[in-house]
């Protein structure tokens, strides 16, 4: 089985191609505010070293969210248009998820800096069950036992997602229709925020 992995909602880029069981390809670096331009380039990078064609691909996996709007917008709309276009199964991941599955804690403590004092924060155990649920929260009223992880700049320690871990608990989810598949943000954006609080 062939498969392709994104996780644009920070600013470290994810791209993998997995095959059978074997990361043929690999990208995970920061890209910051170039993700959009990055992106593109390095999944089409990720076909050439693999020796693959995009119609060869039998699944994308790509994360919803949390993290950076602009970010999950970016990874979302290249996934939903391939896997639409390539008629295959598109599979949504949680960013914390794909963080949380860097070490092998009894219970890994993802974050990602959501600002002003925020994060956002999931607990997750060895088989990468949820066993906090995926929120956003002030970091000081955060309160779980276990390895903290980040790439952000917290009191936690530097993520290498597990890709095939991810695979391979989540090769035999069905997918969903690209069009169903939406952002989970965990928050308001400012503008709605604004919307909803108007100041005088």
């Amino acid at each position: 089985m062939k498969y392709l992995l994104i996780d644009s909602a920070t600013a470290t880029l994810v791209v993998a191609i997995v095959i059978d069981e074997q990361i043929k390809y690999l990208f995970n670096e920061v890209t910051g505010k170039d993700m959009s331009s990055t992106i593109m380039m390095k999944i089409a990078e990720a076909f050439k070293e693999a020796q693959l064609k995009p119609q060869d691909l039998d699944k994308i996996f790509v994360t919803t969210g949390p993290g950076s709007f602009t970010g999950i917008r970016v990874g979302l709309t290249v996934a939903k248009t391939m896997a639409w276009a390539l008629k295959i199964p598109i599979v949504p991941l949680s960013s914390l998820e794909v963080i949380a599955s860097a070490t092998p804690g009894q219970t890994n403590v993802a974050l990602i800096d959501a600002r002003r004092g925020y994060v956002y924060a999931g607990a997750y155990d060895q088989n990468l069950n949820n066993v906090y649920k995926d929120r956003h929260i002030l970091l000081n009223q955060l309160n779980v036992k276990g390895v903290y992880i980040s790439y952000d700049d917290l009191p936690a320690i530097k993520p290498n997602p597990d890709i095939l871990k991810l695979i391979n608990k989540h090769k035999d989810d069905p997918g969903v229709n690209p069009h169903h598949l939406n952002p989970n943000y965990l928050k308001l954006t400012e503008a709605e925020e604004k919307l909803n609080y108007p100041h005088d």
